[in-house]
C-alpha cells in the first residue's frame, strides 16, 4: 500500500493533521459530472514556499499560518454575504472571494474537478459539511445548506486562484436556533456509517511524518469496490481543536479499498478532528475520527 498525500491550503509549516475514531458525519457536496477516474499520483501543495507573489505582487513568506484561521491572506479576502440560516431549516450561503483591489475573482484553477471546495463546521467540532458552491457570472458563490444544530460555525473556502498558489480562507458563521453545548467528541479508532465501519490504524507524531489507514468494511466483509470521489478513493479534512486550523488530505494511489493510505504530520501537539469522506454503491459517506496528538 502506497503512502502519500496531496496536501491543499495548508502552509509549509504545517503538513497535515490526521485522526482516531468517533462517531460519524453526512456531508457531502455534487459529483463531479462524468466518470471520475483516480489521480495516479497526488504530491505535496504548500503554498507559501519560496518564489511565490501574493496578489499585489510581494514576495509571499516561506512560511505562514495554518490555513483556515484567516479571512484575508495574500490579497485575497473571503466575503461571506449577510446571511438568515436557522437550525434545520434549508436556506442559501452566498460568498465572494475578492482581491487584493475588491474585485470578485473569477478566474480558478480545478483541483480535483471543482474550482472551489467549501467546508462548514461546528466550533464544536460535532457537524460537518463538504460542499461544492455554484460560481455566478459576477464571482459570486452560492449553494443551499442546511444545519442540524445552532451555534457558532466556521466557513472554509479552500481554492486556487489562476496563476497563483492555493489557499484556505475562513471565516465566522452563525447559526440561530435553541443553542445546546455538545459534549466533545470522544476519541476511538473506529466510526460507524450508514452501515459501514471504518477502522483507523497509525499513530500521528508531531513534527513527524506518519503513516495511517483508514480500513472500510461492511457487514463484516471489506469493502474492495470503492469508487473514486472527486478522482480519489478518499478524502481527509482534518480540524485542530481550539482554533479550526485547517488541512485537506489527499491519498496516494492504491487500489480501490478496502485500505486508503495518507501520510500526515501533526504540527503541535493537542486533539483534532479528522472527518474522511469516501464514495461507494454511488453515494458519499463521512466517517468522522479524533485524536491526540502527543
Amino acid at each position: 500500500m502506497h503512502t502519500g498525500v496531496k496536501i491543499t491550503a495548508f502552509a509549509a509549516a504545517l503538513a497535515a493533521t490526521f485522526g482516531t475514531a468517533y462517531g460519524v458525519g453526512a456531508g457531502v457536496g455534487p459529483v463531479v459530472a462524468g466518470e471520475e477516474r483516480p489521480a495516479a499520483r497526488h504530491g505535496e501543495r504548500q503554498p507559501g514556499g519560496h518564489g511565490e507573489r501574493d496578489a499585489a505582487g510581494h514576495d509571499a513568506p516561506a512560511a505562514r499560518a495554518p490555513g483556515g484561521l484567516q479571512v484575508s491572506e495574500r490579497g485575497h479576502t473571503l466575503a461571506l454575504e449577510p446571511s438568515a440560516l436557522r437550525a434545520g431549516e434549508r436556506g442559501e450561503l452566498r460568498f465572494r472571494v475578492t482581491d487584493a483591489h475588491g474585485r470578485a475573482v473569477t478566474a480558478y484553477e480545478r483541483e480535483h474537478g471543482k474550482e472551489l471546495h467549501l467546508v462548514l463546521a461546528s466550533r464544536d467540532l460535532t457537524v460537518y459539511r463538504h460542499l461544492h458552491p455554484v460560481r455566478g457570472a459576477d464571482g459570486t458563490w452560492s449553494t443551499p445548506v442546511e444545519l442540524p444544530r445552532a451555534g457558532d460555525y466556521r466557513a472554509f473556502a479552500d481554492f486556487t486562484p489562476a496563476g497563483g498558489a492555493a489557499l484556505t480562507l475562513g471565516a465566522d458563521l452563525a447559526v440561530s436556533g435553541a443553542y445546546r453545548p455538545a459534549a466533545p467528541p470522544a476519541p476511538n479508532r473506529v466510526a460507524e456509517v450508514d452501515g459501514y465501519r471504518v477502522e483507523l490504524a497509525g499513530t500521528p507524531v508531531p513534527g513527524r511524518a506518519a503513516g495511517l489507514t483508514l480500513r472500510v468494511s461492511r457487514g463484516g466483509r471489506p469493502v474492495t469496490d470503492l469508487q473514486p470521489y472527486l478522482g480519489a478513493y478518499g478524502h481527509l479534512v482534518a480540524l485542530r481543536a481550539g482554533d479550526l486550523a485547517y488541512l485537506h488530505v489527499h491519498p496516494h494511489e492504491g487500489p480501490a479499498g478496502p485500505e486508503v493510505s495518507f501520510t500526515a504530520t501533526a504540527p503541535s501537539p493537542g486533539a483534532y478532528r479528522l472527518f474522511l469522506d469516501f464514495r461507494h454503491g454511488g453515494k458519499v459517506r463521512t466517517a468522522a475520527f479524533t485524536v491526540h496528538a502527543h
